[in-house]
């Protein structure tokens, strides 16, 4: 038994989702009670105590959509790439890299931004992975990675015609087997990848979706840049939704990432059909290919999560700018308010909680203890009516102190635990540069 506190507690559990001086009691992987930390203190006197130094404890955040193998590409300069649109992002860079990645290099990858989810106190990942320079065992790679951390991970590869049918085969069966042995991982998932429609085939999408274990789903980027839905209409006569719903893709399984230039049609289908769908502001505005019509999907009733994309591994950044793209977007001063603490908050732990049985995303008695402290300290009054607030404008990632995983402390005093990670990102520094020599 283990007792965390005292701080400012934030509970994401009503009717008492905040507690000025509190703490919670922990026993293995599980929450046991949450409250006053000095009430807890005399409930429990022989729990270990752990520190929370005065600051803000909180569920850890969940990402719902990542992607681990553009780790290395921070940094990386290459020659005669000058993009003018979307398309020349993902040809001359994205796919020179996923390219020429091998197994080992998906496995440094994996190190790097996990170790970065750990600073910025993300304990569960959903990731979309490709790595065609070394597809069979990438997602075993990242998974023992993630085991060996102590997080939460749901992993598929990307599924794509872009490199030859031998290869999308290969993809196919990477994601099967991975699916087949995370069935058996408890803090593991699978799910089928897929890359975009506009790189997939009919023929593609029936044979990917015929491999797909029971409890799965697809995960899709869906009408992320502007020509997406052009060439769907071009080459299949139909929209993007639509086509994916006619190859059984869509489900309460399945995510559909972006959905920035889907209609009105589309969305009721996303809706009635239960698909999750996920969010990255800041992806969309740097690849410069518009804005979700975020507000217009939260008022379906889709359940709508909030992801990185990996251009950041820091879930309040997200936050942030999802605040803001949307006021600037549509020149409205009070967007975003509800709709985005929501995403992150409430809506990421549900799509979590359709592929891993604990309950995450709330301090409560019988919650998985996937908990964090930050290092937060009000210059005004906090309760349970403004947290959100403080939440946007006084915190960031790295104010994370301390992350805890399924009652395993993986962080504290900003040190991450039970590894050298000076030594880990010096070979990650190693492994990127001979990645770069290739690209």
């Amino acid at each position: 038994m283990k007792l965390l506190g005292p701080g400012r507690v934030i509970t994401r559990n009503n009717p008492c989702p905040f507690i000025e001086h509190g703490g919670v009691a922990y026993d293995g992987g599980t929450i046991v009670a949450v409250g006053s930390f000095d009430e807890l203190k005399a409930a429990y006197p022989q729990a270990e105590l752990v520190s929370a130094s005065g600051g803000t404890i909180m569920p850890a955040f969940i990402n719902t959509h990542e992607h681990i193998y553009s780790a290395f590409a921070r940094g990386l300069s290459l020659n005669n790439y000058n993009p003018q649109n979307f398309d020349d992002i993902l040809e001359g860079m994205w796919w020179r890299i996923d390219r020429a990645l091998t197994v080992e290099d998906s496995r440094w990858s994996a190190w790097a931004a996990y170790l970065d989810c750990i600073r910025n106190g993300v304990t569960t990942i959903f990731d979309h992975h490709a790595s065609y320079g070394g597809i069979s065992g990438s997602l075993f790679a990242i998974g023992e990675v993630s085991e060996q951390l102590g997080l939460r991970s749901c992993l598929c590869f990307e599924v794509s015609d872009r490199n030859g049918e031998a290869a999308m085969r290969e993809a196919v069966a990477e994601n099967e087997a991975f699916m087949k042995h995370a069935a058996s991982r408890p803090a593991l998932a699978g799910m089928m990848g897929y890359h975009a429609a506009f790189t997939l085939s009919d023929a593609t999408l029936d044979f990917a979706k015929s491999r797909t274990l029971d409890g799965s789903g697809a995960h899709i980027h869906v009408a992320e840049g502007p020509n997406d839905q052009v060439r769907s209409l071009a080459n299949h006569g139909k929209r993007i939704v639509p086509r994916l719903q006619e190859h059984g893709l869509l489900g309460k399984q399945s995510i559909a990432v972006h959905c920035i230039h889907v209609e009105e049609s589309e969305m009721d289908l996303l809706a009635e059909s239960g698909t999750m769908v996920v969010h990255n502001p800041e992806s969309n505005m740097g690849n410069a290919v518009g804005c979700q019509p975020m507000q217009a999907l939260f008022d379906k009733g889709i359940l709508l999560g909030l992801g990185t994309d990996a251009y950041t591994h820091d879930m309040l950044e997200s936050y942030k700018v999802a605040n803001l793209i949307h006021k600037h977007q549509s020149g409205d001063p009070n967007a975003a308010w509800g709709a985005v603490p929501t995403m992150l908050f409430e809506h990421n732990a549900q799509i979590a909680a359709r592929y891993f049985p604990e309950e995450l995303g709330v301090l409560k008695p019988g919650a998985a203890a996937d908990i964090i402290v930050l290092d937060y300290d009000p210059p005004t009054p906090m309760n349970g009516s403004n947290l959100n607030g403080h939440i946007l404008f006084g915190m960031n990632g790295f104010n994370v102190n301390t992350t805890i995983s399924a009652g395993r402390t993986l962080m504290q005093n900003r040190v991450i635990l039970g590894i050298d990670e000076a030594e880990i990102r010096a070979k990650c520094r190693t492994q990127a540069a001979a990645l770069w020599a290739k690209v």
